[in-house]
């Protein structure tokens, strides 16, 4: 269920489908970034989404 409330919210915003679990996860790492989710919301979907295969593409930069 959560992955579904993830993927809806990401949805609603960006009027597309995310086309990998990464896309999420920067997706919400930005939200975080703009101040839109806390640190505790940030993490759990961090946890959530790394536990899943998830790499942030700015891992991909350093």
């Amino acid at each position: 269920m959560f992955i579904n409330k993830l993927i809806s919210n990401y949805e609603i915003e960006r009027n597309q489908t995310p086309e990998t679990m990464d896309n999420l996860l920067d997706f919400y790492l930005s939200k975080y970034i703009r101040e839109e989710i806390d640190i505790v919301e940030y993490w759990n979907i961090f946890s959530y989404l790394s536990e899943r295969g998830a790499v942030s593409a700015y891992d991909h930069s350093i």
